[in-house]
């Protein structure tokens, strides 16, 4: 059986740089009526733990550290028992949010993680924040991108540890070469295709 991909929107607040905005998020939760895992634990536990049900939580991942996307995370964990998973590259990022509470394991470019019989690949994206990652699934023709590509461009570089030549360099060089009628699930609002992306991507600034 292929896994299946839920969607729930929490809502909160993303705090950086002495800065705060509203903002909504978008949780994903892929798997199947036994098993599952949990990107980006924001905001609220209770919610995601309700949508989860009783399914096995196998892991917690998080595209990148910043707190929105992070701030559920430990208390999930808790719950359901599950590994929190990050790129050591934002161990930085995390210790903003959770500096008593480490990760329990790391992700790594390349690295598999395989739910309800489905493959989802690490790809290590850099730019928006320096361990950010996106989950790639060949066999759901999606990919999972975080804060790094939204529909209509790169995500926001303007802030501490973020880089926008580096978040431009991984997008043209690891999400492009996907196939064009890749589903693209972002981190905050609608979702696109790498197609329409690559299309629209010769009117961003230069790099």
């Amino acid at each position: 059986m292929t896994a299946i991909v839920q969607n729930l929107v929490t809502s909160g607040v993303f705090e950086l740089d002495g800065g705060t905005w509203d903002v909504d998020n978008n949780v994903w939760i892929i798997g199947d009526d036994t098993e599952v895992i949990v990107l980006d634990a924001a905001h609220d536990a209770d919610a995601i733990a309700d949508v989860v049900g009783d399914r096995t939580v196998r892991a917690i991942v998080c595209t990148h550290a910043h707190n929105d996307h992070v701030n559920a995370a430990p208390e999930l964990a808790q719950r359901t028992g599950a590994p929190i998973l990050l790129h050591p590259a934002d161990r930085v990022v995390w210790d903003l949010t959770h500096p008593e509470r480490a990760p329990d394991g790391d992700l790594a470019d390349g690295q598999r993680i395989t739910v309800a019989g489905t493959d989802l690949t690490v790809l290590h994206t850099p730019g928006h924040a320096p361990g950010a990652i996106c989950l790639h699934s060949p066999d759901l023709g999606v990919l999972f991108t975080g804060d790094t590509l939204f529909r209509g461009g790169p995500g926001a570089t303007g802030r501490s540890y973020s880089d926008y030549p580096t978040i431009v360099k991984s997008i043209r060089e690891r999400l492009f070469s996907l196939p064009d009628d890749t589903i693209v699930r972002t981190g905050h609002g609608e979702g696109t295709t790498i197609g329409a992306e690559k299309a629209a991507s010769s009117g961003w600034p230069e790099a």
